[in-house]
Order: C-alpha cells, then sequence, then structure tokens
C-alpha cells in the first residue's frame, strides 16, 4: 500500500486513459495523451513501471500500412501511399488498357518475370501518377521496393547536394527496384540534368534491367523536342535519352 500510494498520480492517469479505451471505437476517437495508445502499468523488479502499449486499433493501422516501409518517396504527396488498384475508376474507358498493363506488370513481377517499364502520357490532372502509385503499392505489400520523384524537383534538390549526400540520393534513384519520375518534361532542360543525371541514371536502369516508369504531359516526340535544350548537341542527346526511355513501353491515358 505504501509503494501504490507513492505512484497514486500515475496510476490515475493510466486507469483514466484505460477507461478511454474501454469506450473506444476506433482510432480516430482516441482521447488519450498518445495517439492509438494506453499509458499502462507493469511490475519490473518490485517496482512500478509505466509504458505507452499500442492499442488493438493502432496494431491494426501499423498492420495495414506497414508496406509503405518498401516505398520511398522524394518530394512527392503522403496521400498516394493510400492509392489502391481497388479504387481505380474504371469508367474512364480511355484508361482500360493502362489498367490492364498494371495488373499484368504485376502477376509478372510476383512471378519473378522481367519486364519491361511503362510510359504513361496524358493530360494535366487524368490520375497517371495514381495509377502507378496504386501498382506500386500493391507489390509493396509483397515486398518489392519502389521509389517514386516528382522529377522537376527531385532535380533541384539535387543540384543542392554535395559530396556522399549528393551520391547517397541519386543512387538510391538510380539503383531503385521500380522507379517512377513523375512529371518528366516539366523541368528546365540544362546540359547538366539531361545528360549527368537523366542520362546516366537511365543508362544504368537499362543495363541492370531495372523497370522504370514515367508520367508525363507530352508524348514521347514532345518529350525529345523539349530535351534538346539549347544545346548545339542537344538533338543527338536526347535523341540518346529518347532511345533508353524507349525501352519502356509507352501509353497515351
Amino acid at each position: 500500500n505504501e509503494k501504490l500510494i507513492s505512484y497514486t498520480s500515475l496510476i490515475m492517469d493510466s486507469a483514466k486513459e484505460i477507461k478511454n479505451c474501454k469506450n473506444c471505437k476506433n482510432i480516430l476517437e482516441c482521447r488519450n495523451a498518445v495517439n492509438g495508445h494506453v499509458y499502462y502499468p507493469s511490475v519490473l523488479n518490485d517496482e512500478i513501471v509505466f509504458s505507452y502499449i499500442p492499442c488493438k486499433y493502432k496494431k491494426k493501422l501499423d498492420k495495414d500500412t506497414e508496406y509503405q516501409n518498401n516505398i520511398i518517396m522524394i518530394d512527392m504527396p503522403r496521400e498516394i501511399l493510400n492509392a489502391s488498384m481497388k479504387n481505380i475508376y474504371t469508367d474512364d474507358k480511355n484508361r482500360i488498357e493502362a489498367i490492364k498493363w498494371l495488373t499484368t506488370f504485376i502477376k509478372k513481377c510476383e512471378a519473378g518475370t522481367k519486364t519491361k517499364g511503362l510510359y504513361l502520357t496524358g493530360n494535366f490532372g487524368c490520375g497517371k501518377t495514381y495509377l502507378i502509385s496504386a501498382m506500386f503499392n500493391e507489390l509493396a505489400k509483397k515486398g518489392v521496393k519502389s521509389v517514386t520523384v516528382y522529377y522537376p524537383e527531385f532535380l533541384r534538390e539535387l543540384k543542392g547536394r554535395f559530396g556522399e549526400d549528393y551520391n547517397e540520393v541519386f543512387n538510391k534513384v538510380r539503383k531503385a527496384p521500380l522507379l517512377l519520375l513523375d512529371d518528366i518534361g516539366a523541368e528546365t532542360v540544362t546540359n547538366w540534368n539531361r545528360d549527368e543525371i537523366l542520362g546516366s541514371l537511365l543508362q544504368y536502369r537499362m543495363q541492370e534491367g531495372l523497370p522504370t516508369f514515367f508520367t508525363s504531359n507530352n508524348t514521347i516526340k514532345e518529350l525529345e523536342e523539349h530535351l534538346i535544350g539549347s544545346d548545339s548537341e542537344g538533338r543527338v542527346k536526347s535523341r540518346r535519352i529518347i532511345e533508353r526511355i524507349m525501352v519502356a513501353e509507352n501509353r497515351r491515358k
């Protein structure tokens, strides 16, 4: 009793949180100090110790989102982590072919079959990024790792990095088992980002047989013109880039 008295305040806090849990219907209703956890007492070496224990709703949430550990995003909105194949709208006939392709890719990937990536083009806001993200998420649940980058911002961020930090970020993208370069063609073209970044990245992935995915508002032909830039040799260099991209399949969304 004497020992318990010294813990009165903490025990009251714990009792209050346990009571909250009994009346809780989901994690969004959590009223405890640490969301999804209960302040719970236990005995250790004749002392009472308190720790935050995850509730059943938190455990389920962690299990349901565990696949997200297989996904790296750079300058992308976090909501795409919730993109799902089952939630893809199929009322637009223009996307049926792309959905079938992605479904087939999942099956081939599960079977260990080497498969090309995809160049998905279409108007702004038509759901290109969501489609590929949904596929990446589905494969992440099966342990397949992927990297998704918003390409224009990635280039700006990479340019500000130096030394080991630069190499670490670039190699993380270059060596990703699955890679999505989102919104390629929206960047300002320079000799550096075309030849040293995009060219090097695609050359490595082509040699290693790593699938690369692209989303763009530009068709392949429009992207080729875009990549010429102001370089006197730009047309030749742009063509080399396009040839590497064409290793991926081309689809209009």
